[in-house]
């Protein structure tokens, strides 16, 4: 597999193509979708309601984390994970601007 050369596309591009990524696998929409609905989660509650294994589990939270979207705190020998708000704001900015682009002008084009 050849280099992705992302440092051709510009922060937006990228970053628009770091969330479609992270949105690319139905295990993380799920877990964001569960975080949503209790506002907070351990990471056990989570292979019970996904119903994956805790390890693939653990690697989803992984991607999540990484891009910002969820935040986790330790409270004993458990990671508490919910939603970064600001993160999630930002997020939604950025990929609302990408699809309000006016697609009404090229009407005629194709």
């Amino acid at each position: 597999m050849g280099l992705t050369k992302s440092e051709i596309f510009t922060s937006q591009q990228n970053t628009i193509a770091t969330f479609a990524k992270v949105f690319g696998h139905p295990a993380r929409v799920a877990i964001l979708e569960h975080l949503f609905k209790i506002n907070s989660c351990v990471c056990g509650d989570l292979v019970h309601e996904i119903g994956l294994a805790q390890p693939t589990i653990s690697q989803h939270l992984k991607e999540l984390k990484q891009v910002g979207l969820i935040k986790g705190t330790i409270e004993g020998t458990r990671v508490c994970y919910c939603i970064d708000n600001d993160k999630w704001m930002a997020m939604k900015a950025v990929i609302q601007a990408f699809l309000d682009q006016d697609l009404t002008k090229n009407q005629d084009c194709c």
